[in-house]
């Protein structure tokens, strides 16, 4: 039996990037797929792409109130059909160290990149358990296995999120439910550009044109690729997906010296954005 015979598979961020590649590979091997996001437009491209098997529901992940109501709608749906559920929406904020925060947009990235999964597990975490099967995909980082200056929110989510996937995978061991979390690193998406400028002015536009281009050159790795590495893990149940060369090395850099790295990460983006270099 794949992963997907009888299944109905629930993505949130499908409107670009992993979750659209999740979406269109997943519908192409016969799951039923409810894709979500907040850019209905998006979403509507989403499901053009991927064709037959999929329908589209417009979610704010970072809105309690519209999870709950989601679940409420869709649950009754599901006709004892086997749940895969993927955590994936995201975004990136570009702020500075964290003394030029603002709380608000920290906060405002934890509600949809931590919130946004905690939120989504808890509404079909009970059908899961009724079913004993399924699947919980959760989307970390590289971010969930690194700190990173000038990245003190998102460290932040993606850590909580890595924490939170292994806690569920404990209390689910005896179990028929996997839970899977996936540590992406440059994934060829549009995160990085789509960024939100932190509110106290410190990155500047320019600022966040140049990082999103740097990102956009060391991003090796295509959605599509991604995409399709999440759903072999999820095959092959596995605790934890690495996506990309960066991610492997960060994975093992963060093993081998897990204070140590600090240092070592911190003098290799002094000096890849050192002016001249």
């Amino acid at each position: 039996m794949t992963p997907f015979e009888n299944a109905t598979v629930i993505i949130t961020g499908a409107g670009s990037g992993i979750g659209r590649q999740l979406t269109i590979q997943a519908a192409a091997k016969g799951a039923q797929v409810i894709a979500t996001d907040i850019n209905e437009d998006a979403l509507a491209e989403t499901a053009r792409l991927a064709g037959d098997n999929v329908d589209t529901q417009p979610l704010d992940v970072s809105d309690a109130l519209a999870i709950r109501l989601f679940a409420e709608d869709t649950l009754p749906t599901l006709d004892d059909r086997r749940l895969i559920l993927v955590n994936n929406a995201g975004v990136a904020l570009g702020s500075g160290p964290f003394s030029e925060t603002e709380l608000d947009d920290f906060e405002w990235l934890l509600s949809i990149n931590l919130w946004g999964v905690i939120r989504m597990t808890k509404a079909f975490l009970p059908y899961l358990i009724m079913q004993n099967e399924g699947h919980i995909v959760n989307v970390s980082s590289v971010f969930g296995l690194a700190g990173v200056m000038n990245q003190s929110a998102y460290c932040t989510a993606k850590f909580g999120v890595r924490g939170f996937t292994d806690t569920l995978r404990m209390e689910l061991l005896d179990t028929n439910i996997g839970v899977t979390c996936v540590h992406p690193g440059g994934i060829k998406t549009n995160i990085a550009s789509n960024a939100r400028i932190g509110k106290s002015g410190f990155v500047t536009k320019a600022m966040h044109k140049e990082s999103a281009a740097s990102f956009e050159k060391a991003a090796r790795t295509t959605a599509d690729e991604a995409a399709r590495q999440i759903w072999e893990g999820v095959r092959r149940n596995k605790a934890r997906v690495l996506i990309g060369a960066d991610a492997r090395q960060i994975d093992w850099v963060t093993r081998m010296f897990p204070t140590g790295y600090v240092r070592m990460i911190h003098d290799q983006m002094e000096k890849a954005f050192s002016p001249g270099v």
